[in-house]
């Protein structure tokens, strides 16, 4: 590792400490202590030259410019420099993971990482009504609120985080930071980039059950004093534990170059690309009613040969950093990118009546079809100007913000043919027609055989059937400001300006051309009272607003978020409106090693755009419901060899105002009311190091997105209701030598059935991954 002589200007975890004892330079410690001081002082004046040994205790260096120096779990900022005090200090919830809890966890897939944070649930992305990964924060929608070094990244794709160096998920309403949506909070992935101050390469190779394999490669590498480049890259395979033929394959490669004109101005260059490709299972079915419904047990994998989710991702980014004066930085990213995004899956559904060759009947598990392909271009620029002054004696941190974004998406359907003969005969239960069906089992209640070849699917793209544009000027303001020693104000506004078109193509009576335009308006206000120079009490309050038609994968679905038809134009509905009021404490302690964070809150979303079913013309502006609960974290350094990482959320929600009337009271589709996890890991030796994950997940009722839980009338009981889990991973690691680590991980060590969400007709149940043993060699050269 070769290293170039600290710099002012440079990342605070890389430079030189002036500290009297365990000084740290890049990540190792020197470890002088007073003991050695005092002889080496004598020594000093009597003439001699003798010196005193020096331990040197090596430690990994982190490039991460937002770690807190020395606490693997810890980050001390935010990568989103809007954010221009420590996350200490910030007036709210934001959950940060680093990238040594990312590695240690074993997780890689965004699904996996971001289902263990408190507060979010997992919806059923790719094969109910959107595409890619989906999440829901404090039981809002958030598939459309994902965002990479703080620009939106609405490809809604499969998601990986080899190029990850920390992630962020902003809890509670955050439009005058990330404008239309975020309801519930935003994600933001803080992506490794090029740095002038050392080389390094890692190499990751993993190995383990389900023939699992995985090889990344971080290396970065300084060409000249005012050049270097950072190659991250991604080649990974598995079968889905115990579920095969299902698997998973990625394939991705991130680059950096980063070059510093001068020592006040630089410019980055980064492209990313990923090539995910599954065969996916889509786990269970729902069986029973209620609170008695539930996953089928030991349902085979019914996945068919033809399967597929694919996510082709590309982008290109350019960022500017210049300090224009001492006080006066501007930063600056412009970003286009492609996305393709196409599935076919199969899912299984219980119920209708089938024939058996001997004419009884019998409920059969019939299977059926999810398919759908889009493709997204965008194309997104902001830039931030801060200036730091001092007004009427009052230190003021102001940011001034314009954002530009163009996004498009083209959507359409598969063509399927099938050459699989049927193996059942299905009844209509109203007319008695009967129709040839696949069906998961035989009349006795066995598998079929040749399950995953029984429909021997044909599959062609078929012709486009959505036109989605959307087109936004935004402007914003922030400032923080010391009112005192211990006030602190913080206070933004932002101006989102859109232009929204929909174009309905091939689609029946629903042809047609849909577009209007508005402007939003966001604020965010908090308060800040220092009790002690390392405890705070904050309250804060904060909106954020969503559109008519905001999601871009619904179309005219008005159930998933898609536009609202009313007279055949878009319904003058008004922009959806939330409101989050939030308490909270947080405390640096244990010199400035471990964070503690506790906050009360209750978000209030009002003028709801409710979907009819699947109908075109939904109720807009009819809705109103309320989210409120208790959150704490604690993260970092318990003791020296005590590392943790321990979050809860308790929470309620309810619907206040529905055009449905039975849906008042009752809670939202796919919240769960009880969150947790713990991640621990004890250092036993210099050397060696283990842990444990545990994370923890109340049930919750499958249905429609920022609605009500479906409710079987008769019992007041939901429709169908996705079990509580709770599931331990155990992890452990080895330092070989100053060169080669070994971790293992065994994840879902008991290996316990678990259920992530369900789709609103139960027609499919995700399962969690059953237990999974892997092994990863990390190698520096």
């Amino acid at each position: 590792m070769s290293r170039r002589k600290p710099s002012l200007h440079k990342p605070a975890s890389l430079r030189m400490r002036s500290q009297p004892a365990n000084a740290t330079f890049g990540g190792v410690a020197l470890g002088l202590t007073a003991a050695m001081l005092v002889p080496l002082a004598a020594q000093a004046q009597s003439g001699e030259s003798v010196m005193p040994a020096i331990k040197v205790e090596g430690k990994k260096i982190d490039p991460n410019p937002n770690a807190e120096v020395g606490v693997p779990y810890k980050a001390k900022t935010s990568g989103d420099v809007r954010h221009t005090r420590p996350l200490a200090e910030t007036p709210q919830v934001i959950t940060v993971i680093t990238r040594d809890a990312l590695d240690d966890s074993g997780q890689t897939q965004m699904t996996s990482i971001l289902d263990s944070v408190p507060g979010i649930t997992l919806g059923t992305g790719e094969n109910g009504n959107a595409f890619g990964d989906r999440y829901i924060i404090r039981g809002q929608e958030a598939r459309s609120d994902v965002f990479v070094d703080g620009l939106r990244d609405p490809g809604m794709t499969t998601r990986e985080s080899f190029a990850i160096e920390q992630l962020e998920i902003s809890k509670g309403p955050n439009s005058s930071f990330a404008g239309r949506g975020t309801a519930g909070g935003a994600i933001n992935a803080i992506t490794k980039q090029a740095t002038l101050d050392y080389d390094f390469t890692r190499i990751n190779t993993g190995f383990g059950s389900d023939d699992y394999m995985r090889i990344t490669v971080d290396s970065n590498r300084v060409v000249t004093d005012d050049i270097a480049v950072r190659v991250n890259a991604l080649w990974g395979e598995e079968d889905v534990p115990d579920r095969s033929p299902a698997n998973r394959s990625r394939k991705g490669l991130a680059l950096s170059g980063l070059y510093e004109i001068s020592r006040d101005l630089s410019v980055t260059l980064d492209y990313y690309g990923l090539r995910a490709k599954d065969k996916p299972d889509l786990g269970s079915y729902m069986v029973g009613a209620g609170t008695r419904s539930r996953p089928a047990a030991n349902t085979p994998v019914y996945t068919q040969a033809q399967d597929f989710i694919k996510s082709d991702v590309d982008t290109l980014t350019a960022r500017v950093k210049w300090d224009i004066a001492p006080d006066t930085h501007l930063t600056s990213s412009t970003r286009y990118g492609e996305t393709s995004n196409g599935y076919v899956t199969t899912g299984a559904v219980y119920r209708g009546t089938a024939v058996a060759s001997d004419g009884s009947t019998y409920t059969p598990v019939q299977l059926d079809n999810h398919q759908g392909w889009q493709e997204v271009k965008y194309f997104a620029h902001q830039t931030n100007l801060r200036h730091d002054t001092v007004l009427a004696g009052m230190k003021h941190e102001l940011i001034g913000s314009v954002e530009y974004t163009d996004h498009k998406v083209d959507k359409g359907n598969y063509s399927l043919g099938y050459t699989g003969a049927t193996n059942c005969t299905l009844r209509n239960a109203t007319t008695g027609a009967t129709s040839g069906g696949y069906c998961i089992y035989d009349p006795s209640g066995n598998t079929v055989n040749g399950l995953n070849t029984l429909m021997g699917r044909t599959i062609t793209k078929g012709a486009q059937t959505n036109a989605w544009h959307i087109r936004t000027l935004a402007a914003s303001v922030m400032d923080t400001v010391d009112l005192t020693d211990r006030w602190t104000a913080f206070g933004g506004l932002r101006l989102d300006h859109f232009r929204w078109s929909l174009d309905v193509l091939n689609s029946g009576t629903n042809n047609g051309s849909y577009k209007y335009s508005d402007t939003l308006v966001n604020a965010h206000g908090g308060l800040t009272y220092k009790l002690t120079p390392k405890g705070i009490v904050y309250a804060s309050v904060a909106s954020a607003a969503d559109i008519n038609g905001g999601e871009a994968d619904a179309g005219t679905n008005s159930g998933y978020g898609g536009v609202i038809i009313s007279n055949g134009s878009v319904a003058g509905a008004k922009p959806e409106k939330s409101l989050n009021y939030e308490l909270g404490t947080k405390w640096n302690l244990l010199d400035d090693k471990l964070l503690a964070t506790a906050a009360v809150f209750e978000t209030t979303k009002r003028d709801v755009m409710e979907g009819n079913g699947y109908a075109t013309v939904g109720s807009f502006n009819s809705g109103k419901n309320r989210v409120k609960g208790v959150e704490f974290n604690v993260v970092g350094n318990v003791t020296d060899d005590l590392t943790a990482s321990v979050g809860g959320v308790w929470m309620k929600s309810k619907v206040l105002e529905s055009a449905t009337a039975t849906n008042v009271g009752r809670p939202l589709s796919n919240f769960a009311d009880k969150s947790a996890f713990a991640q621990l890991k004890y250092r036993f030796v210099p050397d060696f190091s283990a842990g444990s994950t545990v994370r923890y997940e109340s049930a919750r009722c499958a249905g429609q997105p920022d609605t009500a839980a479906g409710y079987v009338l008769a019992t007041g009981e939901c429709s169908w209701l996705v079990p509580a889990y709770h599931v331990v991973d155990f992890f452990g690691s080895y330092r070989v030598n100053k060169n080669m680590d070994i971790r293992v991980n065994v994840l879902n060590a008991f290996n316990k059935d678990f259920y992530l969400a369900a789709y609103r007709s139960g027609s499919y149940v995700y399962k969690g991954d059953a237990r999974a043993v892997r092994v990863t060699l990390s190698y520096e050269l």
